[in-house]
């Protein structure tokens, strides 16, 4: 199960019921596709692109403007195992948060010919499996695992580029 704590803390872009119901579908699809046997919280925090280029320049020390961060509670070793304790909110391991600039994915869903809803659920997506331990960064065998699993997730919930 997943506890979602969504914050929309921009005014650009609406956030409707059915994108609302895709952050919940899609975070509870990645989880069952990694065979997470755990209740889990996720924070989503919706921003605009100011913010999050404030957001990124903090933590990752880049001054530009990204579709979405992810910040990891877990760490893992190797093989994908969680290291150390599990912290917890009542029954929910508090997997992480997610930063999404909702003006970013509206400029990329008319960038890549899809909708709004597709790009919004693929930033979950992904940035699901990033709270899950996956990376991608400098390694193109990690970002083809990623983009398997993260196509597989939308296309079992009938989210695709059409």
């Amino acid at each position: 199960m997943v506890d979602i704590i969504l914050e929309n803390d921009q005014k650009k872009e609406e956030v409707s019921a059915e994108i609302e119901k895709a952050f919940h579908d899609v975070c509870e699809a990645v989880l069952k596709e990694e065979k997470c046997d755990f209740n889990a919280q996720i924070s989503i925090t919706l921003v605009d692109n100011k913010e999050i280029r404030v957001i990124n320049k903090e933590q990752r020390g880049i001054d530009k403007v990204t579709d979405v961060l992810s910040f990891p509670m877990l760490e893992f070793d190797e093989e994908g195992n969680a290291d150390g304790e599990f912290e917890m909110d009542g029954d929910y391991v508090l997997l992480g948060d997610i930063v999404i600039s909702m003006e970013r994915a509206c400029e990329q869903a008319d960038e890549f010919g899809h909708s709004f809803l597709r790009e919004t659920a693929f930033l979950t997506a992904h940035s699901m499996l990033h709270l899950l331990g996956y990376d991608h960064v400098d390694d193109k065998q990690s970002e083809e695992i990623m983009c398997e699993k993260q196509e597989k997730v939308l296309n079992s919930l009938g989210i695709t580029r059409d």
